[in-house]
Parts: structure tokens; sequence; C-alpha cells
């Protein structure tokens, strides 16, 4: 369940990150309820991937899903 709506989540996001060729996938939610994604493609690289984790991913998750600590990348 909580594995669902983390991928609803990131499917929110990746009309934004396809459009700028590159794209994230769950990779595993922690027993700690962090939440570890994998970037791809141009989103490897682009300088603003950490704010694309915090103020996109991480605040959409925290919002609805209050028991999620943190979102990281690997």
């Amino acid at each position: 369940m909580l594995e669902e709506k983390v991928n609803a989540a990131i499917e929110q996001l990746r009309p934004y990150l396809h459009s700028d060729g590159g794209d994230m996938e769950l990779v595993e939610i922690t027993n700690e309820n962090v939440v570890r994604v994998k970037l791809i493609g141009a989103c490897k690289t682009c300088n603003m991937s950490a704010m694309t984790l915090k103020a996109g991913l991480e605040e959409a998750l925290k919002s609805s899903l209050p028991e999620i600590t943190k979102v990281e990348a690997v």
C-alpha cells in the first residue's frame, strides 16, 4: 500500500522529469520509512536533482504520507 502511494507520487512528477530527459524509479522504502529512488537519464547529472527530490517528491510524499521521513537518491 505504501509502495503504491509512493509510485503514484513519482508518476505525478514523471511528466516534468521526462520533459527534461530524465526519470526516477523507486528502489526501496526502508524500515525507517526512507524512500530511496534511482535517478535516470538527465536526472543523474542534473544540478537541480536535489531540489526535485526535496521540493518535489519529498514534499508531495510527506503531505500525503506523513510517515515518510526522507527521500534520497541512490
